[in-house]
């Protein structure tokens, strides 16, 4: 899968780091040469020694190392690799490969190579959610840096949440697809994600509870495939993947101007959780409380129907037109009924009541109803069921 390819593996330090040394002996297994790289603080984890036994390969430690630099080695090293990786990539890292920080072999190499990098975020939850990390993250993604995680779940320091690196097997098959032209290459697809705000005035809005999870796992998934993927996403919690076009929108209207927008698509997947309605008579200043107690009278209409005028576009409709049915009660009904009424190929129907968690958790369980029937699939993370949904749609699009 990965023979005769060249990374560069920058290590980290942290807990984390004691990862990279599995990653290296899976990359190896899939044929892969691996040349490791630590950072100061990856030694206090991680050996020189165990990262080159490994890799069968010199372990690189120091910038000012004599006999390498005499030939420029930094340059060579980042020059001759197919990719880097840094694994795991610190706030520290991430902070100096937004500054442009060259006081170390690792940040030097990171400044001087011509190859794609792939970071495999790891840190403490609020290290990760601290606004500085948040718009670091942002940069390099604008930057066209690759990232794989991070990931929910309990910390070494006790903690649980965003931040714990995305397990070996994932970071495997994240650089695999690095490599991989895919099934889907040549293909471009639209997906929809987040929910949408609608105001009521310039403070307020009406929104749900969507977070974005599942629409962003869906893109990466597809991206992984070798889609060109177009991400329209409303204000979700969760940040869109790297190597997509992101759009960002706030109203349906905007979503679906957006989604028009972006059009033709040999795909289209409307994971979005789009308000079905808005308020006509928003305020134009903030609405204030009433002296005499009395609340303001609000009136709806109805938003575009962004699933519906795609999937029953004439000229210019997408191959395939996927539609999700987040609903509380009768959820198989309900999607068979949608899927008729909108003139989707297929609906991805799941249960988001409050007991089951769904809606803003890292699970899903859905039922994917087409006119050959329905086919449950089991509770699984979100980022499998993206990877089982984008693996039908390259399937579908043969």
């Amino acid at each position: 899968m990965l023979n005769g390819k060249h990374i560069l593996m920058i290590i980290g330090g942290g807990v984390a780091a004691t990862k990279a040394l599995d990653l290296i002996r899976r990359l190896r297994d899939r044929g892969a040469e691996v040349t490791p790289v630590l950072t100061p603080a990856a030694e206090h984890f991680v050996t020189p020694l165990s990262a080159s036994a490994l890799a069968a390969r010199k372990c690189y430690r120091d910038l000012f190392d004599l006999t390498d630099e005499a030939e420029m080695g930094h340059i060579q090293l980042s020059r001759a690799a197919d990719l880097v990786v840094v694994c795991p990539a610190t706030a520290d890292l991430l902070a100096k490969m937004v500054a442009g920080l060259a006081n170390d072999l690792a940040s030097t190499l990171l400044l001087a190579t011509d190859k794609k990098v792939l970071v495999v975020p790891a840190m403490n939850v609020r290290m990760w959610e601290h606004p500085a990390t948040r718009r670091n993250v942002e940069r390099l993604r604008s930057d066209g840096v690759l990232f794989a995680g991070p990931v929910d779940g309990p910390m070494a320091c006790g903690e649980y949440g965003p931040g714990r690196m995305v397990e070996v097997p994932q970071i495997v098959a994240t650089i695999a697809s690095v490599f991989d032209s895919g099934p889907l290459s040549g293909r471009h697809v639209l997906v929809t994600s987040g929910p949408t705000h609608e105001p009521i005035d310039p403070v307020r809005y009406i929104a749900n509870r969507s977070s974005g999870a599942q629409g962003t796992a869906i893109a990466a998934a597809l991206r992984d495939l070798g889609a060109s993927v177009t991400f329209v996403t409303g204000p979700a919690s969760v940040p869109p993947p790297s190597g997509v076009a992101v759009i960002r929108v706030e109203t349906a209207e905007e979503m679906l101007a957006a989604a028009q927008g972006a059009l033709p698509a040999d795909a289209a997947v409307f994971t979005a959780a789009v308000a079905d309605w808005q308020v006509a008579n928003r305020g134009e200043v903030k609405i204030k409380k009433q002296a005499d107690g009395s609340l303001p009278a609000l009136s709806f209409r109805e938003n575009p129907d962004i699933l519906a005028t795609v999937g029953q576009m004439g000229m210019g409709r997408p191959r395939l037109v996927v539609g999700f049915a987040a609903e509380t009660n009768d959820v198989i009904a309900h999607a068979t009924a949608k899927l008729a009424r909108k003139g989707a190929d297929w609906i991805v129907a799941n249960d988001v009541s409050p007991a089951t968690g769904i809606m803003g958790g890292t699970e899903n369980a859905v039922t994917l109803i087409s006119a050959d029937g329905q086919e449950p699939w089991p509770r699984l993370p979100k980022e499998e069921v993206a990877a089982r949904l984008a693996r039908r749609i390259a399937e579908a699009l043969k």
